[in-house]
């Protein structure tokens, strides 16, 4: 009779236990943890149970968003500020980066992990005592009633214990999900298997899916566990169920993963993703500045940072929230980290914009640092041998970093030997001032002047600072590559009262937005607004998890998380009239009807993990944001004390009016009659990039982390509406 330990090699059927390999790693070893040049601490990590996550030995309690993300030659661990460099031999490392994990069957490792803790005396049984803990353990909570009967069901030899296959009587019994299986009986009509034809017959109809026959079949080789299966061209429910947790068979759609845009188009008809205060780590008061803000914005994608400069000691200018407690950090160390890290997730240019508050001697050092450091990388010409009247494109400009900032005279200069002086007086970055203009009393308002170098003016080519008066003025007197800074207030009220000029302005230029110098707390506003008026430069403070990130990520989810999406064409059509408040009729208008199926969750994580009887009451919201007529809400009613596999089967009705810019958010919480509901996960993406049909939806942190083993199960149909 199998022991749990053996029970492992039958519910892991695609397990690398033999791997010398992997037993390194799960046994664990000594790494080297380096918070700077000087601060290196040797600590003990092993690799989980689940081969995605990592534990430390510590005293320190970790929170739910820590863990490890592997690349082929560091581990980077996320939280707080520490970067930590293996010791483990290269191979080791390739070898764990290249397993694909996707092929595990999560679910059953991570079960098999809460049953070995669950058996508190390690003998390999499960007592009624036992089985208890460990539906605790799972996120499950069952009267004793219940949990008696499902003992005694399994405990076929009247031991009193569970043992061997009576543990697999009760594994299968947990993880049923009749939902499943009532999907495979629909389809499965050759022998109660589904053969060739009846998968190609659901992903067609069911999943409205234009696959091929050999398509099917390859996806019956990746995913068939049964091998007489296989051999057949049939595939199984085990092999069903397989499929239904795999990319395939996400709510989002593969094709959108890669680049699949048109990336030529002028720069000015892309949303960018973008940070604002990208140096700080926390609040604009007392916060700390670091590179590594910097590093982990770029590595979500961003593509637009900003650098706050002010003069600094011996000579070098600092990074900082002027006049604020906030740390200072080296404006040439800021550089070179960008130099190193800019194009390991998007090879799409970066622009730095640039707050210069620095005396005339420290911005020839700045100068200095972007053009030795950057290289050949910084964009210091026009784009071709004579004065361009559009942007290129992101493809054209790959590779590449962009200054965004004040210029001393038109970009026509860079074509006539540029003569201008070495020094001259410029006005201040619109937000600059703005936060001088709060500091001061009402008589010193005053249009604040400061001498700019020629070295520094002559980085400025296709992101020239000037200020905004009004639409018309910008047409009659401003070029393409000369762009305004709105503040939120002054870009909402545009958005709200005269979107259909303010698109039409960003046909030609770019327009960055910024948050109000009174969110001292780094808190965000809505971006959806602004991309709705086809602003391109929407800057958040990426350092704060909340709502608004959630909607920046997921408007910058596809095409590669390159930080660059192409706007609908009706943004960029100068014939268009789109008013996203008043919708005519126009090539936006594709009305759709999305019916929604919100079937059932997966382990759930629990959110007091202190408090061993805590289980989750779970209910799950899905939101619309896009144009006015397409916000809205709806939610399920929860359930009482199951986070392991609750069902709803509630069904949702939206009508989406311009899906093109529409997003689409899940957000599961944990009911709380007396206080406000705690987020258990969530996830957003856009309206055109879900797949019709039935879909796993991952789950989330609220910093963005994916929950291993966690998610929803949706039916999805969209239909263009009568």
């Amino acid at each position: 009779m199998r022991t749990i330990s053996e029970y492992k090699l039958n519910i892991t059927r695609h397990s690398l236990d033999g791997d010398p390999d992997l037993q390194f790693l799960l046994k664990g070893g000594n790494l080297i943890k380096v918070k700077s040049r000087s601060w290196r601490k040797t600590r003990f990590f092993r690799l989980n149970d689940d081969c995605k996550t990592m534990w430390q030995q510590t005293s320190k309690t970790f929170k739910r968003d820590s863990g490890l993300i592997f690349s082929p030659l560091s581990i980077i661990f996320k939280g707080e500020h520490h970067y930590i460099k293996s010791k483990i031999l290269a191979k080791k490392q390739k070898y764990i980066s290249s397993v694909n994990i996707q092929s595990l069957n999560q679910t059953k490792s991570w079960i098999y992990s809460c049953m070995r803790k669950a058996d508190k005396n390690s003998d390999n049984k499960m007592t009624l005592k036992e089985l208890k803990h460990f539906l605790r353990q799972i996120n499950i909570e069952v009267s004793d009633s219940y949990a008696e009967m499902l003992f005694q069901k399994c405990d076929t030899s009247m031991s009193g214990t569970l043992e061997g296959s009576e543990i697999k009587l009760f594994y299968d019994l947990l993880t049923y999900r009749k939902e499943v299986d009532m999907i495979y009986a629909k389809y499965a009509h050759t022998n109660g298997q589904m053969s060739s034809g009846d998968l190609l017959n659901f992903l067609q109809y069911e999943q409205r899916e234009p696959v091929s026959l050999e398509y099917v079949q390859n996806l019956i080789e990746k995913y068939e566990v049964d091998e007489t299966a296989k051999q057949n061209k049939y595939m199984s429910k085990d092999g069903f169920l397989m499929y239904l947790n795999h990319e395939e068979c996400s709510i989002f759609n593969p094709a959108h993963k890669g680049i699949y845009q048109d990336m030529r188009q002028p720069l000015n008809h892309y949303f960018i993703s973008s940070s604002h205060n990208t140096y700080l780590m926390g609040d604009q008061l007392k916060g700390a500045s670091s590179t590594e803000a910097y590093i982990k914005a770029l590595t979500k994608s961003c593509r637009c940072v900003e650098l706050d400069c002010w003069d600094g000691a011996n000579g070098e200018p600092v990074i900082y929230h002027g006049h604020t407690l906030t740390s200072k950090v080296l404006f040439k160390d800021v550089i070179k980290a960008l130099k190193e890290y800019a194009f390991k997730t998007s090879q799409y240019p970066v622009i730095l914009s640039l707050e210069n508050h620095c005396s005339v001697e420290q911005q020839k050092i700045m100068a200095y640092h972007l053009t030795s450091i950057l290289g050949s990388a910084l964009l210091t010409h026009p784009l071709g041998d004579q004065m361009p009247n559009t942007f290129p494109g992101p493809e054209e400009l790959k590779g590449r970093f962009l200054i965004k900032g004040k210029r001393l005279n038109k970009l026509d200069a860079a074509f006539n030997n540029n003569t201008t002086e070495d020094v001259d007086s410029v006005s201040e970055e619109d937000e600059a001032a703005e936060v001088k203009e709060a500091e001061q009393k009402p008589k010193d308002k005053s249009s604040k002047k400061i001498k700019l170098a020629k070295e520094l003016s002559d980085l400025v080519i296709y992101c020239k600072s000037v200020h905004f008066s009004t639409f018309e003025h910008s047409r009659d007197n401003h070029s393409f590559y000369e762009m305004a800074s709105f503040k939120e207030s002054k870009a909402m009220n545009l958005a709200e009262n005269s979107a259909t000029a303010f698109i039409h302005h960003n046909m030609d230029k770019l327009s960055r937005i910024y948050p109000a110098g009174s969110r001292t707390d780094s808190s965000n506003y809505n971006p959806v607004p602004l991309w709705n008026s086809g602003c391109q430069i929407v800057a958040l403070n990426f350092q704060t998890p909340c709502k608004e990130m959630d909607l920046n990520q997921a408007r910058f989810l596809p095409n590669g998380k390159c930080g660059y999406i192409l706007k609908p064409e009706f943004q960029r059509d100068p014939a268009s009239q789109f008013d996203p408040k008043n919708l005519s009729v126009g090539p936006w208008l594709q009305k759709k009807t999305l019916h929604l199926t919100i079937i059932s969750a997966q382990q759930l994580p629990k959110i007091n993990k202190d408090k061993q009887t805590s289980i989750v009451d779970p209910l799950v919201r899905v939101e619309i944001y896009g144009v006015p007529a397409d916000n809205a809400s709806k939610q399920t009613h929860h359930i009482d004390n199951n986070g392991f596999n609750p069902t709803w089967n509630t069904n949702f009705q939206f009508t989406v009016h311009v899906p093109e810019l529409a997003l689409v958010r899940f957000v599961v919480e944990d009911y709380d009659a007396a206080s406000h509901n705690d987020l258990v996960g969530l996830y957003t993406l856009p309206f055109t990039s879900m797949q019709n049909g039935y879909r796993h939806v991952p789950l989330l942190t609220k910093r963005g982390s994916l929950i291993p083993s966690a998610g929803l199960f949706v039916h999805i149909m969209a239909l263009d509406a009568e």
